[in-house]
Order: C-alpha cells, then sequence, then structure tokens
C-alpha cells in the first residue's frame, strides 16, 4: 500500500483547486503512515497535532456521548482528511479514529505547516481555507448527529 503523496493529496477535498506547485508543496511535508486494522489514528480527548488523509482504507470516527456511550459518526474512505483542525489550532481531539481496514494515510503535522507558514503563506492560507469549507459542510450535513451528541445533558 504505498501511497504516492501528490496523487492523495489531489485526490483530498482540502486541496482543490491547487495547482501542481500547491500540491507539491505539501507533498514535499507529508509523512506516509500505515495503521493497521483495529488500531487507533488518534483518539479523542487527546491533543491533536496532525492532519490525516486517507490515501487507501476506511477509518471510522466515533465519539463518547454525555452518558458515556459510544457514538458512531460513520466512516471515512480513500481521500477524506481527518483531524483537520489540529493545523488551525491546537486542542484536543474531537473523536475517535479507527482503523477499520489496515490503513494507509499521508500526515501533515502541525510543527511542519508552521513552518510552512512561514516560507508558503498563500499556499497555507488555501489550505486553510480550504479546512473551513470542509469542516463547514461537514457540519451542515451531519446537523442531526451534533444534536445528539451535545443534546444530552448528563443527569444530575
Amino acid at each position: 500500500m504505498a501511497l504516492v503523496p501528490a496523487t492523495t493529496l489531489k485526490a483530498c477535498p482540502l486541496f482543490k483547486g491547487f495547482t501542481d506547485t500547491g500540491i507539491q508543496i505539501f507533498a514535499g511535508v507529508a509523512v506516509p503512515r500505515a495503521f493497521p486494522k483495529g488500531t487507533a489514528l488518534f483518539t479523542e480527548g487527546k491533543t491533536g497535532e496532525s492532519l490525516l488523509i486517507v490515501g487507501e482504507g476506511t477509518v471510522r470516527l466515533s465519539a463518547r456521548s454525555p452518558s458515556g456511550e459510544d457514538v458512531s459518526l460513520g466512516e471515512v474512505g480513500s481521500g477524506e482528511p481527518l483531524g483537520e483542525l489540529a493545523l488551525v489550532q491546537k486542542g484536543e481531539r474531537l473523536c475517535t479514529a479507527t482503523a477499520v481496514t489496515d490503513v494507509s494515510a499521508l500526515e501533515i503535522r502541525a510543527a511542519d505547516f508552521q513552518k510552512l507558514l512561514a516560507t508558503k503563506p498563500q499556499a497555507c492560507v488555501k489550505l486553510l481555507m480550504g479546512i473551513v469549507g470542509y469542516f463547514g459542510q461537514k457540519a451542515r450535513d451531519n446537523r442531526d448527529m451534533i444534536r445528539t451528541l451535545i443534546g444530552k445533558a448528563p443527569a444530575a
């Protein structure tokens, strides 16, 4: 499952409209990662330090409800990003991502993104705009699931 970074990035909606040069900028810092079936790509509540882009395989997203139940948020596959907010702000992961199959992915670390921001600000701003647009669309698409997670206050 060897990934070609530029091809994987081009398949990701965050990089829609990027030129080949823009793709190459991020391909240069992207690190190929492999996650065997059943392993966590990241865990809810842990600090997010990178964006992952699924190259091959399927990943299940889940989160804990206020009552402690594991709530499935769906699955993502090839070309889809995970953990994109880690490039925007430091903070805890909002969900857990688990490999349903063997997964190969590209990782763009927040630290590398910060370095690029100094040398390639236009490419970084373009990616940030892609993240904001993608996240907004996901929130709109998943309004009901979000209400389920935040609407149930724990019993006193």
